[in-house]
């Protein structure tokens, strides 16, 4: 697969082959992985702490509100019924685990359809190295110009990002960074623009490989 490779400043570019990118003939393979990882993903992570009372577990009398018979009104037995105000819950929800779990080959998998999706649609480029010479928005928005205009979710992926880079980075609205050992598919899929360095590529073509082998 060959992909766009830029200098460290932006200003030039090459077409680079880099081996052990994936590629896939059957448009259909890795789809349903893809799918259930992310969904497993967004799964993992919900906190499943939403939690409502029954009438069993609501503070209150447990006396009759009126008597049985003889008022013309409806009989009722419970101040705590889900019926009346300050009651119970009829079904309300209770902390639950929303983890999904998925086995290594799914994810590998999927991360190798997330790339070739990627690629193929032109939404990966590399870069040779992320860095600014000072600590400075305005220089690294200048950067991003030249490399990933009119672009408004772009995703920086490096094995470790210097302070500078850091620093100039954080506050720009739609950027976001990743360090190759914690990148995942939904992020790629959450992207307008993934770029990785020379050395975060490699990382994590080296990574997928050796996980389906």
């Amino acid at each position: 697969m060959k992909l766009t490779v830029y200098s460290t400043d932006g200003q030039s570019s090459k077409e680079q082959d880099f081996e052990g990118f994936p590629t896939f003939e059957d448009q259909r393979k890795g789809v349903l992985a893809l799918r259930q990882v992310v969904i497993a993903i967004q799964a993992n992570r919900r906190q499943g702490n939403a939690s409502t009372k029954t009438k069993g577990e609501v503070s209150g009398t447990g006396a009759k509100p009126f008597r049985q018979k003889g008022t013309g009104r409806a009989r009722a037995g419970n101040w705590r019924s889900p019926i009346r105000r300050g009651g119970g819950v009829a079904f309300g929800p209770k902390p639950r685990n929303y983890n999904h779990k998925v086995n290594r080959k799914t994810k590998t998998l999927a991360m190798q359809r997330a790339l070739f999706d990627s690629a193929s649609e032109g939404e990966i480029l590399v870069i040779e190295k992320l860095e600014v010479e000072k600590p400075k928005t305005k220089l690294f928005v200048q950067l991003l110009d030249k490399v990933t205009p009119n672009d408004n979710r772009v995703l920086l992926v490096d094995d470790g990002f210097e302070n500078h880079t850091k620093l100039a980075a954080r506050n720009i609205p739609g950027v976001s960074m990743r360090e190759t050992a914690s990148l995942n598919v939904l992020d790629l899929v959450a992207s307008d623009r993934v770029v990785l360095t020379l050395r975060g590529i490699q990382t994590l073509l080296a990574r997928i490989g050796n996980e389906d082998s």
